[in-house]
């Protein structure tokens, strides 16, 4: 938003400049007790105080309500299932560097710390050790999909090397395990490259080792909701085995995304939370 001109008010001319010079002296008013200086400087200070807590009560309720309740997290009706996540913020960049779909990124590359990309756990939950929002290796990432799959995937990432890996994972009350991986490339043509390999889809080439047979999930309504990002949202057909999974890719310019919960036992992995994760992570990436 452009910052608004201020115009400078025109100089008005003093009482004695306006008066003519040949009127006659106008008789002198009584004059009128000023109140204490003190005085004056303390309804000046209410004054401000009150225009200021004013000013910042109507901002903030305007930030609330005109935001969608999905765009605001933690701010949910009681039954809605959604997850208590901080405060979300995007990471300082390095001086100079733009944003990955500005118009000065045409390559749409993130030039932040990748680890500083991903979602922060929800409250309530138990951090996963082996994922703790650091660098991992590939083979953890290959650890997601079939044994008699790595193979053919290991190769792929090694004709198209991923600059990065940092991975967060986390375990809800209910048992659900959730895990989200960051995949940097060099270049979006690389990103891109590999998610085409991947055929997303009902047939997946190379599907989760927990989600054999996958559909796409219809009630998800969001494929571009950030600018940029595109999802693939995905979920395990029934009837599930030990444990239901929900999944999505998201590809962000140089980034690839991968986002899994997880439930044991026979209820299905919950839908709101899981689309509120994607969604939350995918406004990082934007």
């Amino acid at each position: 938003m452009s910052d608004q001109q201020t115009v400078a008010p025109a100089s008005v001319p003093s009482a004695e400049a306006a008066a003519p010079t040949t009127s006659p002296a106008a008789p002198e008013a009584p004059a009128t007790p000023r109140p204490p200086r003190r005085a004056l400087r303390a309804v000046a200070r209410w004054t401000a105080a009150v225009l200021v807590f004013g000013g910042l009560g109507t901002g903030t309720a305007l930030a609330i309500t005109s935001a969608e309740r999905g765009d605001v997290p933690g701010l949910a009706t009681e039954d809605d299932g959604r997850w208590a996540y901080p405060k979300l913020s995007l990471p300082a960049l390095p001086a100079g560097s733009p944003r990955p779909f500005s118009e000065a990124n045409t390559a749409e590359i993130h030039h932040a710390d990748l680890r500083e990309l991903l979602l922060p756990a929800p409250a309530g939950s138990t951090p996963d050790k082996a994922l703790d929002g650091g660098w991992v290796k590939q083979e953890r990432f290959l650890a997601e999909y079939r044994a008699e799959d790595r193979d053919e995937l290991a190769q792929l990432l090694t004709d198209t090397p991923p600059r990065h890996i940092a991975a967060r994972g986390w375990t809800m009350p209910d048992g659900t395990r959730a895990r989200i991986y960051l995949v940097r490339f060099n270049s979006t043509a690389f990103a891109t490259h590999v998610r085409d390999e991947f055929r997303i889809g009902v047939a997946m080439r190379w599907p989760l080792a927990g989600a054999v047979e996958t559909e796409f999930d219809t009630t998800w309504k969001s494929p571009r909701a950030v600018e940029g990002v595109s999802s693939y949202v995905l979920t395990e057909k029934a009837p599930h085995g030990d444990a239901h999974v929900r999944q999505a890719y998201s590809v962000a310019g140089d980034t690839l995304a991968l986002i899994v919960h997880e439930r044991p036992g026979e209820a299905e992995a919950a839908r709101i939370p899981f689309h509120q994760t994607v969604i939350l992570q995918n406004q990082l990436l934007g």
